[in-house]
């Protein structure tokens, strides 16, 4: 937006606000200029502008209108940045002595500040897709025993989907650290499906749990320098979240964390629950879910050639692996099965290398 177009926009805004009122000056509000000593701070996270105007009744005050700049501070996401909005018009009014929210709006792609004041919880509106999802596959064979040729041909065009959409690099490399961080630090990540446990979970009671955070938050730094790895992402790529049409067409639901990460969280998100369905169906096994396990692997690292892929994975197999094992989401899951998805973790974080074979043992 050009200085003449922000004005305009202001005083379109000032007006609806403040009928008659009339703007004697905009002026930005500048960082710290006082770097003369180590106390003086270069920037902050928002590029607020100070209004000055006289209203109807010829008395003359001060608002600050503020927006938010993008930065590698977890605010690089345009959503991140309207939460942060949002979550200071709510929280403004609420604090003694601090200055009070008058407004919150968005900016439209003409220019035009719209208001938002008056708006509750956000909504989001798509196209509809017809299909069964995958999990309805996965359950049949679990409960059948075998994967029929279709289970294998749509096991490989995942992985293959998977090898295409990670050919696409990430923006920057500081996008790695983020997707790394939240792995371990956000509500849906490890430490908040932790926090979703309860104390008193059978198989899984608190200390087995921290012990496994603690490996988890080793490997943030085991990782944190593998920045090359950022990619094109679904972050959410699981079997609830795949809608199958006749054969092997696909149609995706409910990509997440902003849409780049490392392919390790795809590839875990899927792969686990090959495993995961086969758990309360030993019989399953070798015939069903076996070899989609192996066929899904075998297609992805041949496809992607991406031989460091098993160096990394630990800690977002471990991820799912908490999910799965949730009491809040699958609270039907037997302790046994809770206490062997959690063992299986605890064996893959310890690992130097992943190994897919691995898994075997859950069914010998």
């Amino acid at each position: 937006m050009t200085p003449v177009e922000l004005d305009r926009a202001i005083r379109r805004l000032i007006e609806s606000l403040e009928p008659g009122a009339r703007i004697l000056r905009i002026e930005p509000l500048a960082p710290d200029q006082s770097l003369v000593d180590e106390t003086g701070k270069l920037t902050g996270y928002g590029a607020p502008l100070r209004i000055e105007l006289e209203t109807v009744r010829r008395t003359r005050r001060s608002v600050v209108l503020r927006t938010a700049t993008a930065n590698d501070f977890g605010h690089d996401r345009r959503s991140d940045r309207a939460q942060g909005i949002l979550l200071s018009f709510d929280t403004f009014g609420q604090m003694p002595g601090h200055v009070r929210p008058i407004d919150v709006g968005a900016i439209d792609g003409s220019g035009r500040l719209i208001s938002l004041k008056e708006a509750g919880e956000f909504y989001l509106l798509t196209t509809w897709t017809d299909g069964a999802l995958y999990v309805d596959d996965l359950r049949r064979i679990a409960h059948d025993g075998v994967a029929q040729p279709q289970d294998l041909a749509r096991a490989d065009v995942l992985a293959r989907y998977l090898v295409e959409l990670h050919q696409t690099p990430g923006d920057r490399p500081a996008g790695y650290l983020r997707a790394i961080r939240d792995l371990l630090g956000h509500g849906e990540g490890i430490f908040g499906m932790v926090d979703g446990y309860g104390p008193d979970v059978p198989g899984a009671p608190p200390e087995r749990l921290h012990a496994i955070e603690r490996r988890c938050f080793e490997w943030r730094w085991r990782l944190r320098s593998r920045t090359a790895r950022l990619r094109r992402t679904h972050g959410d790529f699981h079997p609830f979240n795949v809608v199958f049409h006749e054969g092997i067409a696909f149609t995706l639901l409910d990509a997440s964390r902003g849409g780049q990460g490392d392919p390790a969280d795809d590839v875990t998100a899927m792969a686990i629950n090959y495993v995961f369905f086969a758990l309360e169906h030993a019989h399953a096994w070798k015939n069903g879910l076996a070899p989609l396990w192996r066929r899904f692997w075998r297609t992805y690292l041949d496809g992607s050639g991406d031989g460091e892929l098993l160096d990394v994975v630990a800690p977002f197999f471990a991820w799912r692996g908490l999910v799965l094992a949730n009491p809040s989401f699958y609270p039907a899951l037997p302790a046994r099965d809770r206490d062997r998805l959690l063992g299986l973790v605890e064996r893959t974080l310890d690992a130097p290398r992943f190994d897919p074979a691995s898994v075997e043992e859950l069914f010998a």
